[in-house]
Formats: structure tokens, sequence, C-alpha cells
């Protein structure tokens, strides 16, 4: 990874995409805290980086920040809608307890339908999940927005989860969103 500056705004860049070092969200800076690319073996499916208020290593910093935050995905690869939510719904399926999914069941078959509104993701599409607070999580792709806020920072922590939870999808993906390696 290295560090380029355009216009006094530094991005980094993995695999040849840049993530900017520096978001505007909700009337607030937020920082890339990490980046990280999730592999099967040799192939590569995306980049994906967290934006946070500060810096933080462990997901429960994250989870327990207060303010807005970002989770943003750089396909590599097509994918089906419902290969894409149903990988997600498997990872929050196996990092949360019955009552958490209990908790989110709404949200979760409200992203659902909204990632399947899309039909496919392609390679080079860019996946946003814009947590807002006093709002909930709002997706966007390629800067359009697919669903109207999701409420609750526990649905949004659930997604989080998936990356960097207790069982994440990528160990060295989690490892590169928490800043462990990869530096920034």
């Amino acid at each position: 990874m290295l560090l380029a500056s355009s216009m006094n705004t530094l991005a980094a860049s993995l695999e040849g995409h840049l993530f900017d070092d520096v978001l505007r969200m909700a009337e607030q800076d937020i920082r890339l805290n990490g980046l990280g690319i999730r592999k099967v073996l040799f192939i590569k499916g995306y980049i994906a980086g967290i934006y946070l208020p500060q810096k933080a290593n462990s997901y429960s910093r994250i989870a327990n920040m207060p303010g807005p935050k970002r989770l943003q995905i750089k396909m590599l690869r097509s994918a089906t809608a419902t290969d894409f939510i149903d990988a997600m719904v498997a990872g929050i399926r196996q990092n949360s307890d019955a009552g958490e999914l209990d908790a989110i069941a709404a949200q979760v078959e409200q992203l659902k339908r909204a990632m399947l509104l899309s039909h496919a993701v392609a390679a080079g599409d860019l996946i946003q999940f814009d947590y807002l607070p006093g709002e909930g999580t709002v997706l966007r792709i390629n800067g359009v927005t697919r669903s109207p806020a999701l409420a609750g920072a526990d649905f949004y922590n659930a997604i989080l989860k998936i990356f960097i939870g207790p069982y994440p999808v990528d160990n060295g993906l989690k490892q590169g969103l928490l800043g462990e390696s990869n530096a920034l």
C-alpha cells in the first residue's frame, strides 16, 4: 500500500484502488481506519475500508464509538445480488446470537429487498454502508441510495461483525480494517 497526495488530500491505495483518507459525513470528518482485501485462495473478491471519527483497533471500540461511520467496499469481481446478500446474511448469522438476530430481523429483510433490486454487483462497483447517528444504516451502490435508513446501531454493528467480529469472513481482511496490517 502507498500513500498519495493530491490537492492536500491523502488517499490510501490497495491493489491500485484509491480510498480517500478523510471523508465528510453528517457534518463531521471521518478517517480511514484501515484497508483490507477479501481473498479466497488466490481469488480476490473485493477491497474494503472502514471510516471512523477516530482510529480504533477492535470491534468493541468501533461498535461503541459515537458518530458517523462508513464501511466501503470496492468490488473486484462480479456477483449476483442474491450471492452478495446471502453471504452478508450468513456473516451476520455467524456472528450474532438468537436475541441479536431477532432484534435486527426486520432490518435484515429490508436490506435483502434493497440489495435484490440491484440484481447484481459488478467488478468496479462501490458499495457503501453508512451509519448516521439518529437515522441508521444507509446502503449506497455507486453513489445511489438503495435503502431508506435502517434503524439501530445494533444493525450496523451486525454488518461490521461480518468483517471485524469474532468470526470474520476473512482474518486478513479483519486485520487490514483494524489497521493491523497495510499500515496507513
